[in-house]
């Protein structure tokens, strides 16, 4: 008995422990319903708004570069609520890139009496303004407060010029089509600033200028460019060149340099053999105090430019592709405009499933008609061609990526930095589409015995309906149509293979056919030089696999590079080379000397507050991509871009520089 009461309450815990556990009580969890979003704003109808909305801009305080908006909208009788919008999705933008966060101090007033007023819940571009009776019409008046620093955006306004884009100044109505609503724009710039605009019946009184009635469209499609030295230079076919500079002495542009903008004109109508417009500016800032724009417009285009670039026109050839690129999208993107990225107002989301017919046509014609003009020497559109093939010719990205994939970068990425852009792909279908439209090209030539060639596609499908200034939308099977008109071919699946299909061989068949060849050098491509030196920065992506700024700090590494696989990546400092300190000589000297020896190249850096010593085994030598010709004599591409209506203006070199 003793020995049952000792091992009992033993033989009790075993038996405790071996049994089940208890369940565990259910923790609690709520579960909320989903509240389904209630759309209050109406779709827009395509129908007049009744009355004309005035718009009055006060842009006189470049000093802290404010812009004073006062709007009159009318109302109709019996109206209980108003609902104005500020546009978010912008043409030429491809996404929501509104600037609603520098709209400030708003207030809406009726007949003197300051109204309420609340932001959509979900549309938070519109504010909704609840009506008294009797009301005729809502004074609206805000601030836009441009930026003063380019980390809260591009900078509007300097004290010597500014950049006026209605879109970002002006509220709208919602529930019409914006081709229907009438404005009736007044701005008041800084004393004897000259200005310039594609808006017509512009009227001055002092430093006020007004212009004749407009729908808001084609004033969202009609900035301004203003400023204390400014010139207009005739370009002939009703086309004006409107440069404002930091400096008046930025504005001497030499006879035949102007020679080639009017040959651009010519070129461009030689391409299209229409116009679709009735007059055109460009609108040229030749500036590195406002910030950088290349925007088109069916009328005009702005663009910016570094201040010397007339005054020295070789040394700045290289960033002059941007005016041959704008002009173009007057008929290209502007008039012919995708299907689904055409919208009616500034509300509806925009597709950018074809833009790598808007803008990668656009790329490919801006490369052809700079150089068919003058506006940039052959050799440097050439090492443009280079870059682009050299690049996708090892982007990591292709192999999971299509090119159409990326004309959605604009909506969910625009250009922020990436830590690996070349594995990401960012807007590739503006380059890799010019590469796709170069092989059409030459698919068109080859099939026709050089009868017909992508001119004839141009003629065809931008250059219908002369002077009309509206917008004509396409699909995808217009455009197979259109080519199969020039040539027979079957273009579909041509198109679909190299635009919507990841993981393609590198397009370089264009360059081939058209009687180039993609080689590698040890310097840099005219066109890299001339970027390489006026970014003031050191381009190895096809040797170590990065790049670094003028201090030696890594501003992007190709994946799977030697650099990225020795663990060298952006933000890493380069403080030495081989035990030498950093300079961009040194860091070319190793990589030449590393040819001919089996030890690796000694990459000293600084990352965060660590230093390391990092080894990068890479014997390749220095490599750049240049394009050649594959064999003697004039090839392929030399024909297409050889100037259509006569000479190239001559090429005189500039004041004290060595023509070589």
């Amino acid at each position: 008995m003793k020995l049952q009461s000792a091992v009992a309450p033993l033989l009790y815990a075993v038996l405790l422990t071996a049994a089940p556990p208890a369940l565990a009580q259910p923790v609690p969890r709520s579960k909320p319903s989903a509240v389904l979003p209630i759309v209050t704003i109406p779709a827009a109808r395509d129908v007049p708004f009744p009355g004309t909305i005035g718009l009055k801009i006060d842009a006189t305080d470049t000093t802290r570069r404010v812009f004073h908006v006062t709007e009159t909208v009318p109302v109709q009788a019996g109206q209980k609520e108003l609902i104005l919008q500020l546009p978010e999705w912008l043409p030429g933008e491809h996404g929501p890139r509104g600037d609603m966060n520098l709209i400030a101090d708003v207030h809406f007033k009726a007949g003197g009496k300051e109204l309420a007023w609340t932001r959509d819940p979900l549309e938070t571009f519109a504010f909704h303004i609840p009506l008294p009776e009797g009301a005729k019409d809502v004074t609206a008046t805000f601030v836009h407060t441009s930026a003063l620093a380019s980390n809260e955006g591009r900078i509007e306004v300097t004290p010597d010029m500014m950049s006026l884009q209605w879109d970002k100044m002006a509220f709208y109505p919602a529930g019409y089509y914006v081709r229907n609503i009438d404005f009736a724009p007044t701005v008041t710039f800084p004393h004897d600033w000259q200005v310039f605009t594609a808006l017509d019946g512009q009227r001055r009184s002092g430093d006020t200028v007004t212009w004749s009635k407009v729908d808001f469209e084609q004033l969202v499609d009609s900035p301004v460019l203003a400023g204390r030295h400014a010139r207009q230079f005739d370009l002939g076919h009703n086309v004006r060149l409107d440069a404002v500079a930091d400096e008046a002495r930025d504005l001497e542009l030499a006879p035949e340099h102007l020679a080639a903008f009017r040959k651009l004109v010519d070129e461009a109508l030689a391409v299209h053999g229409a116009p679709h417009f009735d007059h055109y500016d460009f609108l040229v800032s030749l500036s590195d105090k406002l910030g950088d724009i290349g925007l088109e417009h069916q009328r005009s285009n702005e663009s910016s430019l570094d201040p010397q670039s007339f005054t020295k026109w070789r040394d700045k050839d290289w960033e002059r592709n941007v005016i041959a690129h704008e002009f173009n999208h007057s008929w290209d993107g502007k008039y012919r405009r995708p299907a689904d990225l055409w919208t009616p107002d500034y509300r509806q989301p925009m597709e950018n499933s074809l833009l790598w017919v808007y803008e990668g046509q656009d790329q490919f014609w801006g490369h052809v008609l700079a150089a068919r003009s003058g506006v940039q020497r052959k050799d440097i559109v050439l090492g443009e061609f280079a870059n682009s093939a050299g690049y996708y010719s090892v982007q990591a990205g292709r192999e999971w990526r299509s090119v159409e994939d990326t004309t959605n970068d604009p909506i969910f990425e625009y250009r922020r930095a990436q830590p690996f852009g070349d594995l990401s792909r960012n807007e590739d279908y503006y380059s890799e589409g010019a590469l796709v439209w170069l092989e059409v090209d030459q698919v068109i030539r080859q099939g026709t015995h050089g009868q017909k060639g992508i001119d004839d596609f141009a003629r065809a499908f931008f250059g219908v309906n002369p002077r009309d200034i509206g917008q004509l939308t396409y699909t995808f099977d217009d455009v197979v149509k259109t080519l199969n008109s020039v040539y027979p071919y079957d273009w579909e699946t041509f198109l679909k293979d190299r635009v919507y299909r990841p993981n393609q061989p590198p397009p370089v068949r264009g360059i081939e056919m058209a009687g180039y060849k993609l080689v590698w050098k040890d310097k840099p491509n005219p066109y890299a030089a001339g970027v390489d030196t006026d970014r003031k920065r050191t381009s190895l992506s096809y040797s170590l696999g990065f790049t670094l700024d003028k201090d030696g700090k890594v501003t992007s590494a190709l994946w799977n590079s030697p650099a990225f696989n020795a663990g060298l990546v952006t933000g890493a400092q380069v403080m030495a080379i081989n035990g030498k300190a950093y300079d961009s000589d040194t860091i070319k000297d190793a990589i030449t000397a590393a040819k001919t020896s089996k030890d690796p190249i000694e990459v000293l850096i600084k990352r965060d507050d660590r230093f390391m010593t990092v080894p990068v085994d890479y014997h390749g030598g220095l490599r750049y991509p240049w394009i050649e010709p594959a064999g003697p004599g004039q090839q392929p591409l030399d024909s297409l871009l050889a100037p259509k209506t006569g000479p190239l203006p001559p090429q005189v070199p500039d004041k004290g520089e060595d023509d070589d």
